[in-house]
């Protein structure tokens, strides 16, 4: 039919953006076959190209323009000859012109609403398609592209779980008894059936999931259910008081969601049916409908972007002028009270840097006074602190008090941190207070270190002032160790 022009003298080809990293799903065609198709969800964006392609390369196609549509349909198969179209947009590709050569031309479909899920039952069939055209005088030149569309879905507020008393008069009562009423299709049904009264002999019992598909309205309505599982959940004759669990996983099931009233043309509900068969096979069931939800996964863009925002509200705090919070972490002379001693040591100097670091360490708990120590001679200020009333300021020291007082702190490297926090402090002027002269003088020199610290600071008095020197700075070592 070619050569007489009525055949087709062009292909059609519909690409999607994006149609490698999308996500795809399976759905049951008109056929009963399962073909895999490109998944999406309601309010995202078609978008893609259809691409024309001439049979006969340099031939020339007349045409009346091109379009494409995007359409959502229901099927009724009882009504073949009338397809209903809930959704259908359509824009223009090209005018009405002449197709010299292949050409490709951008579509998109921005932010469609999708708001019903793609279905194939017994009796109806819900499908979502592309449908690109090439109008022509005698036939037109067309091309569809099926897509799938998954509804999700939030957790539900209200989900009670289902209780229930059955059984027949004097003969058996049944409590069955569900964890919840709202399943998602991944989840797991848990449940319990507890024998109040048994006088009939049950040889065993089931447990069946039954969808039921419901079409047409008003009197014109047929359903047709169809089992999709079945569990043996007990085998043989129960008793009074015996409690039989069960546990049905769905994951491993093709279910859908429930579907009431889709567009006043069909629904699908599922059932509960519990199935008890005794001897002489007589059945006695209950059904109990459920309701199927689809949980919707995290994409990777809402992963994205609560990471943004985390790192959003870090910057936001870092960037705060006044933070009040403390952290656990933090040391103690950052949270409150003065800043901590600083002390400035050289090479010379080892002995009162050691002394100095034995002081901090003894006097960490109380917060309060680390700020009292002084550069020169820690240990001297904070004893004429506890001398000293908390209201009086302390009397300037004399400059050859404060040499004294280096001297004090490089030769009490040696001794208790305890033992000087202990003890009463010592007095500026000890020319009265150093009875025994010869043994205090062994103990200094027994520390090599400490001798080369105090004859530093003893050369720089004046020579006449030696002996009196040496004596304070031996008393100033030894007071600690003895009460007032």
């Amino acid at each position: 039919m070619n050569f007489l022009g009525f055949g087709q003298s062009a292909e059609i080809e519909i690409v999607f953006d994006g149609a490698e990293s999308r996500k795809t799903a399976e759905v049951k065609c008109e056929d009963g076959k399962v073909e895999k198709m490109l998944l999406f969800y309601d309010g995202e964006t078609v978008s893609g190209k259809v691409n024309v392609t001439l049979k006969k390369p340099g031939s020339k196609l007349e045409h009346q323009g091109i379009k494409i549509e995007f359409i959502g349909q229901i099927e009724l198969f009882y009504d073949r000859g009338n397809h209903h179209e809930f959704k259908c947009l359509a824009k223009a590709l090209a005018r009405p012109g002449d197709l010299i050569q292949n050409n490709s031309y951008p579509f998109d479909f921005p932010n469609v609403e999708k708001q019903f899920e793609v279905y194939a039952g017994s009796n109806v069939r819900l499908r979502y398609f592309l449908r690109a055209t090439i109008v022509r005088r005698i036939s037109d030149i067309t091309r569809e592209v099926d897509i799938a569309v998954h509804t999700l879905c939030s957790y539900p507020e209200m989900n009670n779980p289902i209780k229930m008393e059955v059984g027949i008069e004097d003969c058996l009562h049944i409590e069955f008894e569900y964890n919840k009423s709202k399943y998602h299709l991944k989840d797991t049904i848990i449940g319990k059936i507890y024998f109040l009264l048994v006088r009939i002999k049950i040889k065993h019992m089931e447990i069946a999931i039954i969808k039921r598909e419901s079409t047409g309205t008003g009197p014109n309505i047929f359903n047709e259910n169809e089992t999709i599982a079945k569990y043996e959940i007990m085998d043989g004759a129960p008793v009074k008081g015996e409690s039989i669990p069960i546990r049905v996983f769905l994951a491993g099931y093709n279910l859908t969601p429930t579907m009431r009233d889709i567009n006043k043309k069909f629904s699908v509900k599922y059932f509960l049916n519990l199935v008890l068969m005794d001897t002489e096979d007589r059945r006695y069931f209950k059904q109990q409908e459920i309701t199927l939800w689809r949980k919707a996964d995290i994409p990777r863009y809402q992963v994205a972007a609560s990471q943004q925002q985390q790192q959003h509200q870090l910057q936001q705090q870092h960037q705060k002028p006044h933070h009040h919070h403390v952290p656990l972490h933090a040391p103690p002379h950052l949270v409150s009270g003065p800043a901590a001693p600083t002390s400035h040591s050289s090479a010379g100097d080892g002995a009162a840097a050691a002394a100095a670091a034995a002081a901090t360490s003894a006097t960490a708990p109380s917060e309060s006074k680390m700020g009292l120590f002084t550069r020169e001679s820690p240990n001297q200020e904070f004893s004429q602190q506890q001398l000293d009333s908390p209201t009086e300021i302390p009397a300037p020291v004399s400059e050859s008090a404060r040499g004294m007082g280096d001297g004090a702190a490089a030769a009490t490297s040696s001794a208790s941190p305890v033992a000087m926090l202990s003890s009463s402090p010592p007095p500026l002027e000890t020319t009265e207070q150093a009875p025994d002269q010869d043994q205090l003088l062994n103990e200094v020199n027994n520390d090599d270190d400490d001798n080369e610290a105090i004859n530093s600071r003893l050369d720089r008095e004046d020579a006449n002032n030696d002996h009196d020197a040496n004596n304070k700075d031996e008393a100033k070592k030894v007071t600690p160790l003895t009460a007032d």
